[in-house]
């Protein structure tokens, strides 16, 4: 049975000494959750307004996907800086506040008949800056949250909040969607960040305001440092080539397949919102396989086999044609399919790594790796955008998700393929820089 002691916090409190038994974790924790979820539904909610509400073409909505997936490239390796210089818990509660009045607003103006494609465009950029906020700030909180014998645990359960919502979140905004009217769907996500700021507001550990007569850290070099290290590392690097690959290819058919599903096999609201919520118990299924598959037949092998089934599920879409239960129960599949392969993909990549990461690498490697992953993102919402007007709905559905097959063949042309059960080692840092990795080395 586990200790009920307490130990002292640096502020003076007694913390809990077991994890979940922490109500400030729970506070964050929570709040973090219902952030992450009404960030990923609202991901599909607002481009889906702009179909089935603003009849958006096929241009407007690559460019409205790519303005929300900006601030990550323009952001993502400089907030961390800044955040660093306040509060988390401040930065976390403003920007909850904002993204909530931001949703909020729209769902009225929507409702109204009063919001437009230009509005639209502000308030999708003007949430991709916020997130880009809340997401660094609720990773560096819990240095400052737990002690550090707990950091893993911890890190456990919002990396696994964080990859449920990045599947189960565009799941959700479907299933809003579905079963509510757009401008009502949009009001639901407001509730989500509204959740997350009374959770988060709510959290009593006395956190230290930084000294603002201290001079700025030199940023630059810190992220040359983070570049190089991922850059010098063949699983990180080859994660980061991954990520690319698939991200912007997956940006790219997600915006043709929200115009193919209305447009070219004619379904309704209500069904195009079951097919995107059916990626949700995939992802349950997902993590639940994450926890056995990789210590049975290893990470490399898992994660080449997941990520070529969940990814080539897509293929089948475009063969696609009409409304019948045949098409609805194959949409269905594909959905669910897909959410457990990329789930699986998530939890196991995060486990390499974590594991292939020092300590006081871990938040540099994870910005670079989402900078890289997530960075050409919005050249491939204008890219689906681009092609769905060039060369059709069909065709250009074809094209894109083939390219989401790059993933897994550039992790099966790596060492990355060979990780075994035993998850690897990090790399020593102060060590000289090796010419080349050996295979199946990290």
């Amino acid at each position: 049975m586990p200790s009920t002691t307490h130990a002292p916090s640096d502020s003076g409190r007694p913390v809990p000494s077991s994890l979940w038994r922490d109500a400030d974790f729970r506070r964050l924790w929570s709040g973090q959750t219902a952030s992450q979820l009404g960030e990923h539904a609202s991901l599909v909610v607002l481009p889906l307004f702009a179909v089935l509400t603003l009849h958006a073409s096929a241009g407007q909505l690559g460019l409205l996907r790519a303005v929300g997936q900006a601030p990550i490239l323009l952001l993502s390796l400089f907030v961390g800086a800044w955040v660093d210089r306040w509060r988390t818990r401040t930065t976390m509660v403003l920007t909850d506040a904002g993204r909530a009045l931001a949703l909020g607003t729209t769902a009225v103006a929507g409702g109204l008949g009063l919001l437009g494609m230009p509005a639209l465009l502000v308030v999708t950029l003007v949430l991709g800056a916020l997130s880009v906020f809340f997401d660094v700030a609720y990773q560096s909180s819990l240095v400052r949250l737990v002690k550090r014998d707990r950091l893993v645990r911890g890190n456990s359960a919002l990396e696994g909040s964080r990859s449920a919502a990045q599947i189960g979140g565009p799941a959700l905004g479907g299933a809003l969607v579905c079963l509510l009217s757009a401008p009502v769907a949009v009001a639901s996500g407001a509730l989500f960040f509204a959740l997350s700021f009374l959770s988060v507001r709510r959290i009593r550990r006395t956190e230290p305001v930084p000294k603002r007569s201290e001079r700025p850290p030199r940023l630059w070099p810190r992220i040359r440092e983070g570049l190089r290290f991922v850059a010098g590392d063949t699983s990180l690097r080859t994660v980061c080539l991954a990520s690319a690959a698939f991200q912007s290819c997956f940006a790219a058919t997600m915006t043709v397949y929200l115009l193919f599903l209305p447009r070219e096999l004619h379904l309704s609201g209500t069904v195009v919102g079951l097919a995107l919520a059916a990626a949700g118990p995939g992802a349950l299924l997902g993590s639940l396989l994450a926890a056995r598959l990789p210590n049975r037949f290893g990470h490399g092998a898992v994660l080449v086999t997941a990520a070529a089934l969940g990814d080539g599920a897509f293929l089948c879409v475009p063969a696609l044609h009409g409304s019948s239960a045949v098409t609805v129960a194959v949409l269905l599949a594909v959905g669910f399919v897909f959410g457990a392969g990329s789930q699986l993909v998530n939890v196991t990549v995060t486990a390499v790594r974590q594991a292939v990461t020092p300590d006081g690498m871990q938040g540099r490697v994870a910005a670079t790796i989402t900078f890289a992953g997530m960075g050409l993102t919005p050249l491939g919402s204008l890219l689906g955008g681009f092609l769905a007007e060039e060369w059709g709905l069909r065709t250009s559905l074809l094209v894109t998700a083939a390219g989401m097959l790059l993933s897994p063949v550039l992790m099966a042309l790596s060492p990355l393929v060979h990780l075994g059960r035993a998850l690897p080692t990090p790399r020593d840092t102060t060590a000289a820089p090796r010419r080349r990795d050996r295979p199946g080395s990290c």
